[in-house]
C-alpha cells in the first residue's frame, strides 16, 4: 500500500487503504477511468460554454462564479470523505467547475484576446507531455520524487492561504498578480509543480488498477485528475495574463 501516494489531496495512500479491493470483473480498469475522465471533461466544457454565454450577453457573471466555485468546493469535500458517492457527485462537480472556469475564462478573454485558447492548448499539451514522460519512464514516481513534489505543493497551498487571509486586511502580495520577473518565475514554478502532480496521479491510477480497486474508483480517480487539470489550467491562465501585461 505504500505505492498509493499522491500530492493530489483527493488521490492519496489512504484512498485505497480505505477501499475494499476486488479481483473480479467489477474492479477498476484503465479504460473505464479514461472513459469517465473524458465524460467529465465534456461536462466541464458544456457548462463553461454556458457561463461564457451568460457573460457575453452582459448578464451578471458573479452568481455563476460564486455558485460554481463554492458548489465545486463543497462537492469536492463530500467526494473526498464519501468516495463511494463519486459516480453521482463527480459529474455535478464537473458542471460546477465548468460554470466557474467559463466565467473566469470569459473575463480573461475580454482583457486579452486569444488567451483562453492558448491556456487550453497549453493545459492539454502539458497533460499529454506528462503522460508520455510517465509512460516512457523518463519521469518515475519514486518515493523521493513524491516527497519533493508533496513538499512543494504543500508550500504553495500554504502561501495561497496566507495571501488570501492578507487580502482581508487590504494587503496584497505584488508578484502574485503582477507581470514582474519575480511574478513570472513564481507562476512558472507553480505551473511546473501542478504538471508534476499529474505524474503522481498517473502512477496512483496504475497502482489502483493493478491492486483491483472497486469500480467506483474509476469515477473517483477521474475526479482527482480533473482537480489537477483545473488547477493547472488556472495557473497557466494566470501566467499568460502576466505575460500579456508586459
Amino acid at each position: 500500500m505504500a505505492l498509493f501516494q499522491s500530492n493530489n489531496p483527493v488521490l492519496k495512500e489512504s484512498t485505497f487503504q480505505q477501499a475494499t479491493l476486488v479481483q473480479d470483473g467489477n474492479a477498476m480498469t484503465l479504460r473505464g477511468t479514461v472513459n469517465k475522465m473524458v465524460f467529465l471533461l465534456l461536462l466541464v466544457m458544456a457548462s463553461a460554454v454556458y457561463s461564457w454565454g451568460i457573460f457575453a450577453k452582459g448578464a451578471p457573471i458573479l452568481p455563476y462564479l460564486a455558485g460554481g466555485g463554492i458548489g465545486g468546493f463543497v462537492l469536492a469535500l463530500v467526494i473526498v470523505f464519501k468516495k463511494e458517492w463519486a459516480p453521482y457527485l463527480a459529474p455535478a462537480y464537473a458542471l460546477c467547475e465548468g460554470l466557474f472556469l467559463g466565467g473566469i475564462s470569459a473575463m480573461y478573454s475580454s482583457l486579452y484576446e486569444g488567451i483562453v485558447l492558448q491556456a487550453v492548448g497549453l493545459t492539454f499539451g502539458t497533460f499529454i507531455a506528462m503522460l508520455v514522460l510517465y509512460r516512457t519512464g523518463v519521469i518515475r514516481a519514486t518515493q523521493k520524487f513524491k516527497a519533493i513534489v508533496f513538499t512543494a505543493t504543500a508550500g504553495i497551498a500554504v502561501f495561497y492561504l496566507i495571501a488570501f487571509a492578507l487580502r482581508f486586511f487590504n494587503i496584497n502580495i505584488p508578484f502574485l498578480h503582477e507581470g514582474s520577473t519575480i511574478g513570472l518565475i513564481f507562476s512558472l514554478v507553480v505551473v511546473a509543480i501542478a504538471a508534476l502532480n499529474l505524474i503522481l496521479d498517473f502512477d496512483l491510477i496504475d497502482n489502483g488498477v493493478a491492486q483491483g480497486a472497486p469500480k467506483y474508483f474509476e469515477w473517483y480517480a477521474s475526479f482527482g485528475l480533473l482537480v489537477t487539470l483545473v488547477w493547472l489550467y488556472l495557473e497557466i491562465l494566470r501566467l499568460l495574463s502576466k505575460l500579456n501585461r508586459r
